[in-house]
């Protein structure tokens, strides 16, 4: 199939709900496929009735937004997809979440993305997955697994989130599923020491040693262990934990008051992406105890910065990493310092070091394209 013979179409997520790894998703694939000689557009849902509100994640402005979503963007694209269709177009949902907008894209050639199945296992009552869900939200997770059900071709981003997409849901023989790994979303690299500390100044982390976590505060993610962690590494190791991401929440700041450790915890709320590059490149060790999810890019960004990995055992981490981390079980607080004091080795440290350098070969962006072309041959 030559390149110049079809177009992509991506459809992407609501704008307004400012989710921004899989904004980042969506256009990675556009200039991926650009790359390769593609014409490639993104179709996100129009805000009309969510331009009446700040936000809309939450209260009124949340089911605003699901007007935009579930009722006015199903009508625009049925007729959009009607209108521009041809046998030479094909469309991609980038996220699974909106697999609702599948019988809606008239047209054949037609797929999506599945980034995890957590939502849904955790509307369906499966407790290791770490996400309640409230009435509606049940109702919605069903919805989207029926119709991912029904998906001809379903691209998977971890051998995990496949194998639990096949346990909760019926496919014929015809139905495409293929494992295709996420590139990254963004630019990590190594940076130069001068421009490293200079850099680290402003959050004043300059000079001074700390292991690091990035993540949300949902429960999944675990922030707790690493102030277990640092508790059990008592005075074997004088520096402090960073968490980027959101804001802290009281039961971890209690717990940190109840350690006598609130001194030795510095918070970086939304690091840009300069300011995370920067954070995986000066930090001893990069800490990912997370309970449950679909692929884990924290694991291969701080690899690519040169950072040693001490993630959770529990898969999709083992998976993404390669082998190239140490995965200790994600309770396990005791596991995870002596995994941290083991890379006081420089040797040691060197070669968890180096593995990860050449895992993360595995999810170059012409790789992941190159699958994704093939996915739709």
């Amino acid at each position: 199939m030559k390149n110049r013979e079809f177009n992509i179409i991506l459809i992407g997520n609501y704008p307004k709900d400012n989710q921004e790894s899989m904004i980042r998703f969506s256009e990675m694939l556009q200039s991926g496929f650009e790359n390769v000689g593609l014409r490639c557009d993104i179709w996100n849902p129009i805000i009309f009735f969510g331009k009446f509100c700040k936000s809309t994640t939450s209260g009124i402005g949340k089911w605003l937004g699901y007007l935009d979503k579930y009722i006015l963007f199903p009508i625009i694209l049925r007729f959009r997809t009607i209108l521009f269709s041809s046998k030479s177009t094909i469309y991609h949902i980038c996220d699974h979440s909106n697999s609702i907008y599948l019988p809606h894209i008239i047209s054949q050639s037609k797929g999506i993305t599945c980034h995890d199945v957590l939502a849904i296992r955790g509307a369906l009552g499966y407790n290791d997955a770490y996400c309640e869900a409230s009435k509606f939200g049940k109702i919605l997770q069903k919805w989207i697994l029926k119709n991912l059900e029904n998906a001809q071709r379903i691209a998977a981003v971890s051998e995990l989130t496949l194998n639990q997409l096949k346990e909760l849901t019926k496919f014929d023989e015809e139905q495409k599923r293929l494992v295709i790994y996420n590139s990254f979303n963004a630019k990590f690299c190594r940076l130069r020491n001068e421009i490293l500390q200079e850099s680290l100044k402003p959050l004043h982390l300059s000079g001074k040693p700390y292991i690091l976590h990035v993540g949300s505060s949902l429960p999944r993610k675990n922030r707790n262990l690493l102030i277990y962690m640092l508790a059990e590494l008592k005075d074997k190791w004088d520096g402090v934990i960073c968490y980027a991401g959101e804001p802290l929440e009281g039961e971890l700041l209690s717990l940190a008051i109840k350690f006598n450790l609130s001194s030795r915890i510095i918070s970086v709320i939304k690091p840009t992406h300069e300011v995370l590059v920067s954070l995986y490149n000066g930090c001893e060790a990069f800490i990912f105890p997370s309970y449950s999810e679909g692929f884990g890019w924290p694991v291969i960004e701080a690899q690519c910065c040169g950072t040693p990995v001490i993630a959770s055992s529990v898969e999709p981490m083992p998976e993404i990493s390669g082998g190239s981390a140490l995965h200790i079980y994600p309770d396990d607080s005791k596991g995870f310092a002596n995994a941290f004091l083991k890379l006081k080795d420089p040797n040691f440290r060197n070669e968890i070091i180096n593995n990860g350098y050449q895992n993360v070969k595995r999810f170059e962006r012409k790789i992941m394209i190159e699958k994704y072309l093939s996915f739709y041959k």
